[in-house]
């Protein structure tokens, strides 16, 4: 089969005259709206990264920067006194051994009071009150 009576290539031949008679260029303004969409894409890409940098570092920083606030303890201490224990209530003088009490001789006792520990033989003298990191806040009633 010559070349010259190529049905295929014809084909293409047609195709391609075809293409270039419908070809036009693209107007100016498609072309710099388009640079502006990929400038404006890599400087969000720059920003993010350099915050992800950032924050990396400064990560890095915190867990190799020794913790000089010690170990805190609860916000609250409980009083290290004992429990209060359930006993039978004596009995007044004018009642009867039958009769059940109606009021305790002993008047009560105030409220107990405690005040925070002070340093242990395991904590060293020279460490420093904890001091919170982070405020709590709650939203408004």
């Amino acid at each position: 089969m010559s070349e010259a009576h190529d049905p295929l290539r014809s084909l293409f031949k047609e195709a391609a005259a075809a293409g270039q008679s419908r070809a036009r260029s693209v107007p100016p303004s498609y072309i710099t709206e388009r640079g502006e969409r990929v400038r404006r894409r890599r400087i969000v890409a720059l920003a993010v990264g350099a915050c992800l940098a950032f924050s990396g570092t400064g990560a890095a920083v915190a867990s190799l920067v020794p913790d000089s606030t010690g170990t805190t303890g609860p916000a609250t201490t409980p009083s290290p006194g004992p429990s209060p224990r359930l006993s039978p209530s004596p009995t007044s003088p004018g009642s009867s051994p039958g009769s059940s009490p109606s009021s305790t001789n002993s008047p009560p006792s105030p409220p107990r009071t405690s005040l925070p520990p002070t340093n242990t033989p395991s904590e060293s003298p020279s460490t420093s009150p904890a001091t919170p990191g982070r405020s709590v806040s709650l939203p408004p009633p």
